[in-house]
């Protein structure tokens, strides 16, 4: 048979060749069996419904930050009261639970995607991948993808879970025909450094198992039995790739600075105190963005101050001196904790979440600020605020900080003499206000997903809008040099923690837009730090200038894209 080209969506750096693993996921098969009783019925719907629910909790114990919200997403569905009533009605009717399963899962998804939110259509694939998960429970059955040797996984597409499941030291490889560049398939392999293909047409039909596959994560190539001149090539690649990872672990403590003089500091992202002590050992210079909501999900009450101290002091120590960003609590959105009992929202990015919650629940708030001050003598602490929108957020959370801190000095409990105090910026109108604000923190964070889709009013879990999400549209960099501006005009520093960050041509225009600090998945600061250190200053600043005068993201990749070429 001769080598087969097909062409995908570049979705995550990387060169590999390896063996096909084709994975042709559908509804667990069951034999056709007749009901018990509906008390017996129920009473195994039950039992399953408790083994799933453990299913996901182990996996998301060994999971890191990005891949514990996906499956705390899955626990909700799990919990959900309207799709146990479809299921619980059902049986009542005298079908046996695997097919009310079944049966309940495709109404309640149909249900979901006849509603005008996007977001809620979206929990769409949540649903079914419960359903199916729920069906194996109640059959004994194993869902996922089980790999025992090391291989390129093609699928049509995989769910949260399965790719969560994945066994990583045996991964080489992702192919799918579906997805898209934000799927949560193509955020965790990129987290992971893991390359992948989506939206390779016809894959799954060409592929079978044990095929040799390579494929180029940076050019969305995929050969299926390649000739031996492919296969030379793809192996020089690799080769390079190699020894490019062992420079990067040799450079690794080397300072992000351009060959003019201008220093950034590559911070990490982390979900966890076990993440910051990984992300120093990957050659992070900080953590840029903590995220609390570890500590809140997946459990049944809120964590007290004690929990919350010990968590964001071990994280402190584990930084070595660097500073550690930590966000206080981003509930709602896309994140829900059912103990908190929050309304459903018909918008929820634009609802009561972050700040906003906190200001609605003050004992909840003042419980994390104790804890994080607590906290801030054990290393460099800077505090940071979510979905600021305004004047009126920013002195509201400041005002609630002090007052934990006057409960504390109170008590006689021991508080830093120094901590930095930080805003995220992510709504447009924290940006247009970013002169007024910057004289009332210590530093910008600059959270691009939210950015993004706020300002091109663009659902960023939305398969169905993927190319409109564009986070180098002209638009968000005038938000950003208006952002970096003020502050740098008021003395204070300006961070991104959003993906932007970890994207080259992003880095590449941050970079001229006078960002001081990058903060990303620390599986790509190897490649961020060559491209700093191989940039000068002026250039980036040159190329930024000529982006902001133009009108579409296509003009700017256009200008972005040959540069990064000639970097490698």
């Amino acid at each position: 048979m001769s080598e087969r080209i097909l062409r995908g969506v570049a979705a995550a750096s990387g060169v590999v060749i390896g063996p096909a693993f084709v994975y042709r996921e559908g509804q667990v098969e069951t034999a056709a069996r007749q009901a018990a009783s509906p008390d017996e019925e129920l009473e195994r719907y039950r039992d399953a419904c408790g083994r799933a629910e453990a299913e996901l909790t182990a996996l998301s114990e060994r999971a890191d930050a990005q891949a514990r919200e996906i499956l705390a997403a899955h626990q909700l569905m799990l919990q959900d009261p309207e799709l146990h009533n479809l299921v619980e009605a059902a049986i009542r009717e005298g079908r046996p639970a695997e097919e009310a399963v079944r049966t309940a899962t495709e109404q309640f998804a149909a249900m979901l995607e006849s509603l005008d939110d996007a977001y809620l259509r979206e929990r769409t694939a949540d649903v079914r991948d419960v359903g199916r998960r729920l069906v194996a429970a109640l059959t004994g059955r194993t869902v996922g993808v089980v790999l025992t040797q090391p291989a390129v996984v093609v699928a049509r597409d995989l769910a949260p879970t399965d790719t969560i499941g994945l066994d990583r030291s045996l991964l080489l490889g992702i192919v799918t025909e579906q997805g898209g560049p934000t799927s949560h398939t193509t955020i965790l392999a990129r987290s992971w450094g893991i390359p992948a293909v989506v939206a390779a047409a016809g894959v799954l039909d060409a592929a079978s198992d044990g095929m040799s596959v390579a494929l180029n994560g940076d050019t969305g190539e995929v050969v299926l039995d390649p000739e031996e001149e492919t296969r030379r090539r793809y192996e020089a690649a690799i080769a390079v790739a190699r020894e490019q990872a062992e420079r990067d672990r040799a450079e690794a403590s080397l300072p992000a600075e351009t060959p003019d003089g201008v220093r950034v500091e590559l911070a990490a992202n982390a979900g966890s105190p076990g993440e910051v002590a990984f992300a120093m050992e990957k050659g992070a210079e900080g953590v840029g963005l903590l995220r609390s909501e570890f500590l809140f999900m997946g459990r049944d009450t809120a964590p007290t101050e004690e929990e919350q101290y010990q968590a964001y002091a071990e994280a402190l120590r584990n930084a070595r001196g660097h500073r550690v960003i930590i966000r206080t609590l981003d509930i709602g959105g896309d994140k829900d904790v059912p103990y908190l009992g929050l309304a459903k929202e018909e918008n929820p990015f634009l609802g009561v979440r972050a700040v906003r919650l906190c200001f609605r629940r003050p004992e909840l708030f003042q419980t994390q600020l104790r804890a994080l001050l607590r906290a801030s003598v054990h290393g460099r602490l800077a505090i940071m605020f979510p979905m600021v929108s305004g004047l009126a957020d920013v002195r509201r959370a400041k005002k609630a900080l002090a007052e934990a801190r006057r409960s504390l000095e109170a008590e006689g409990i021991p508080v830093a003499d120094q901590y930095e105090v930080g805003i995220m910026v992510e709504i447009p109108s924290a940006a247009l206000l970013a002169e007024h604000l910057a004289r009332e923190v210590d530093f910008f964070s600059i959270g691009t997903n939210d950015l993004v889709q706020y300002t091109l009013a663009v659902d960023r879990g939305n398969p169905e809008l993927a190319e409109m999400y564009q986070p180098c549209h002209p638009a968000v960099l005038r938000l950003i040099d208006q952002v970096v501006r003020a502050a740098h005009a008021a003395g204070k520093w300006v961070g991104v923690c959003g993906e932007m960050g970890g994207l080259p041509e992003g880095a590449l225009l941050l970079l001229g837009l006078g960002v001081d600090e990058l903060s990303m998945s620390p599986a790509l600061l190897p490649r961020i730090r060559r491209l700093v250190r191989s940039t000068p200053a002026e250039e980036a600043r040159s190329l930024a200038q000529k982006c902001l005068g133009l009108g579409t993201p296509e003009e700017v990749l256009a200008l972005v894209e040959p540069v990064l070429r000639q970097k490698g």
